[in-house]
């Protein structure tokens, strides 16, 4: 059995805003092992397109994504929350093997099991083409830094 994940459900404000940044942490990662852990053995996705279910298509998904999406960076915000499931907003930034930048955009409903495990994510995101002057999201990759402004201070 997996390890409960804190904060557990049901949420409040406060630990929805901490499991929302302990998700964004994990996936500024990159490490796809590290972020399916957060996730329980079956759990269901649907990102843009494509259903996946389960950790080890989880992880080959992740794989595959950062593979293509380079220097990745990524903010979360809590959009509306109640009892096991959070919605959030995100947004991205990437660049391409050829140089060519891009912002994606999207939300997300996550729904929770009683260990605080994500046992479902519906993903709707959208990419936008931008030149690397117009770039956001400045830190060294990995942990988005506390005093680094979030997606509202920044107007997206």
């Amino acid at each position: 059995m997996d390890t409960p994940r804190q904060p557990l459900p049901p949420f409040s404000l406060e630990s929805a805003i901490e499991k929302i940044r302990l998700a964004e942490d994990g996936w500024n990662s990159r490490d796809p092992a590290r972020v399916a852990q957060a996730y329980t053995p079956l759990s269901q996705w649907r990102n843009r397109a494509e259903f996946i279910e389960g950790r080890s298509a989880i992880i080959a998904f992740l794989t595959r994504k950062w593979q293509r999406e380079l220097d990745y960076r990524l903010i979360k915000e809590l959009w509306a929350f109640r009892d096991n499931r959070i919605a959030v907003r995100f947004a991205y930034e990437w660049h391409d093997d050829s140089g060519n930048w891009f912002r994606s955009y999207g939300n997300e409903n996550w729904e929770f099991d009683e260990s605080g495990l994500m046992s479902r994510r519906l993903a709707c995101i959208n990419d936008a083409p931008i030149n690397a002057a117009e770039r956001k999201f400045h830190w060294t990759p990995g942990r988005r830094p506390d005093d680094h402004p979030g997606l509202s201070a920044l107007g997206l």
